[in-house]
């Protein structure tokens, strides 16, 4: 049967099986490696008023929130796009 990509979507290589996780947009259960990971940060404390308070000095904390997502909600939530076969074969850069 022929193969769609060289990686099989995935980064396991020869490492055999890998951990499964839960994708937090709907909950299916994903490998680990084929997990779109995205980490954004979160204050909170209103936008507005972290303006205010760092202007007068005040050290306003931020935390990272770390979600993963299946495949399909990657590309529902528009983290991902869909690629055509050519430039699938060329990885994006990211800066």
């Amino acid at each position: 049967m022929p193969k769609k990509r060289k990686n099989r979507g995935r980064a396991k290589g020869a490492k055999g099986k890998s951990a499964v996780v839960q994708c937090d947009g709907c909950g299916a259960w994903v490998p680990e490696d084929k997990a779109i990971v995205v980490t954004r940060w979160y204050s909170p404390v209103d936008p507005q008023l972290a303006r205010e308070l760092e202007k007068k000095g005040a050290i306003i904390m931020r935390y990272p929130v770390t979600k993963r997502y299946c495949i399909s909600c990657a590309i529902y939530l528009g983290i991902v796009k869909v690629r055509a076969r050519e430039e699938r074969k060329r990885r994006p850069i990211t800066t």
